[in-house]
Order: structure tokens, then C-alpha cells, then sequence
């Protein structure tokens, strides 16, 4: 397991690709009780399990308690990295839709009026660079719905590369979804701290390293 920072409170993992984010076997609070000899450790925010990247966890149930109130009240910064096919529509800006989760599908869909089950999503993100047809995007979120990055670009036209749920079934690479950074006040100190963890060098990402 990759630490980033760990104390009595919290950690700051690397999940892997394939890697659960709940507490099942297999999962990350598994993975990281086992890296740290037990005690405690709860889940405080997801990724999808084909994501990878940066993740907190709390090691108590205070922790818990406090982190989440930070992820309700918007305070809890999440930033990723996303290479997508094609080109946004403008350097810079924000995407706002209505997403409606399909439990038998498991997938969320961008919707045009309100119905039962229906969420806000919004997102900002900037181009940082174009290479073969893909853009590399750096996305941070405002709202955090399943899916929600998947289904906002794929719903423009953009799906993520290596995406076989919203995107192209033959990019022979993983997805290029990665959790980039995050930035949350410590639960106990209020201390605010702030992570971040480049991606892997490995297709598409290494198309973008200067």
C-alpha cells in the first residue's frame, strides 16, 4: 500500500485500480488495516472501482464523523486528472447537468427534467494539453454523484479513454481517470492539508509528460 501521510486520525492512499473503496473484503479499508497491523479504519469518500488515485480514510469513528461533514458542507476539495477523446468546447469552464442513477444498469444518464431520483451535478475543469486526438482535462468537482465525470464528458461527446461503460470498448488501456488531489482541514487540529499524486507513466498518460 502507497501512503502519502497517515496519523492517528487519517491516511492518504494510493488505491489501486480494481480496488473496492468500501469496507468488504478485498477493499480498501481491508488493504490499508492489514498495511498498518489493524485498528480502525472507515471509509469516508469513494472512487469507482476502475479509478485510482488518491484516497483518505479515517481511523476512527470521530474522524469519520468529522471529514464527512467537511465532504456535505463542500469544504473537502477533490481534483482529478482525465484524459477524454476529442477536444472540450472551450479551454476552461463548467459543466452543469441532471443525472439519473440506473441501479439495473449501473450507470448514470444526463437527463433533461426532474423526476424521481434526479441529482444536480456540477463540475469545473481546464484543458492542459491535446496529443493524438485525446485532451488531458484537470476536473474538480463540485458535487459528487456515481459516475459523474464519466457520464458528464461521455454525454458531450468526450468520453474518457480506456472507459468500456461510457466510452470506446477497444482502447487497450485502463481507464484515465486518476484522483489527483485532495485538500480537507484535519479532523482534530484543523490544520488544512493538502495531497497530491501525479498519474502513472503509462498509457495515455505518458503522451502528456513534457
Amino acid at each position: 500500500m502507497d501512503f502519502l501521510y497517515c496519523d492517528d486520525a487519517l491516511c492518504v492512499a494510493v488505491k489501486p485500480a480494481g480496488v473496492l473503496s468500501t469496507d468488504e473484503p478485498g477493499g480498501m479499508p481491508e488493504l490499508v488495516r492489514a498495511a498498518l497491523g489493524g485498528g480502525c479504519v472507515r471509509t469516508v469518500h469513494r472512487l469507482d472501482r476502475v479509478v485510482s488515485g488518491l484516497m483518505v480514510l479515517a481511523r476512527s469513528p470521530e474522524a469519520a464523523s468529522a471529514l464527512s461533514a467537511q465532504i456535505r458542507a463542500g469544504t473537502f476539495g477533490k481534483t482529478y486528472l482525465a484524459v477524454v477523446h476529442g477536444t472540450p468546447p472551450a479551454p476552461a469552464g463548467t459543466f452543469t447537468d441532471l443525472l439519473l442513477r440506473s441501479r439495473a444498469e449501473r450507470k448514470t444518464y444526463i437527463v433533461h427534467h426532474l423526476e424521481k431520483g434526479v441529482q444536480e451535478a456540477v463540475l469545473d475543469y481546464r484543458t492542459l494539453g491535446t496529443a493524438g486526438g485525446m485532451t488531458l482535462v484537470e476536473i474538480t468537482l463540485r458535487t459528487g454523484r456515481t459516475h459523474q465525470i464519466r457520464a458528464q464528458f461521455s454525454g458531450r461527446g468526450l468520453p474518457l479513454v480506456g472507459d468500456r461503460k461510457y466510452g470506446r470498448p477497444d482502447d487497450g488501456c485502463p481507464i484515465a481517470l486518476w484522483s489527483h488531489r485532495l485538500t480537507f482541514a484535519h479532523p482534530f487540529t484543523g490544520a488544512q492539508l493538502d495531497f497530491s499524486a501525479p498519474p502513472p507513466a503509462a498509457e495515455p498518460w505518458q503522451r502528456f509528460v513534457p
